[in-house]
């Protein structure tokens, strides 16, 4: 039980410091410019989801970070390079859905 009520705390603390003004991210609108500039949480927290997302449902739970960071790496060097492409746009160049 000890356990369990640690846990729980600990996880309201984590959530309590997310930002308070990051209620909603419309990724759909979002360039790759605003990307980079939106700030490590922001980014960590969408490089995360498009990992999800382009694995789709069929393979593991499993998270490779070697992987992981060699695609966000292209992704950042791909939205670097292209500012005004949506990040939508990139990440079908990059991660190939």
């Amino acid at each position: 039980m000890k356990t369990t009520i640690s846990i729980l705390f600990a996880a309201a603390l984590a959530l309590s410091s997310a930002p308070a003004n990051a209620t909603k991210l419309d990724l759909s609108t979002m360039s790759c410019k605003q990307f980079l500039e939106s700030g490590d949480d922001t980014i960590k927290l969408v490089l995360t989801w498009m990992d999800g997302w382009y694995k789709g449902d069929e393979d593991n739970a499993i998270i490779d970070t070697d992987v992981f960071v060699d695609n966000a790496k292209k992704f950042g060097t791909y939205c670097g390079n292209n500012p005004t492409v949506s990040i939508v746009t990139a990440a079908d160049e990059v991660l190939g859905k």
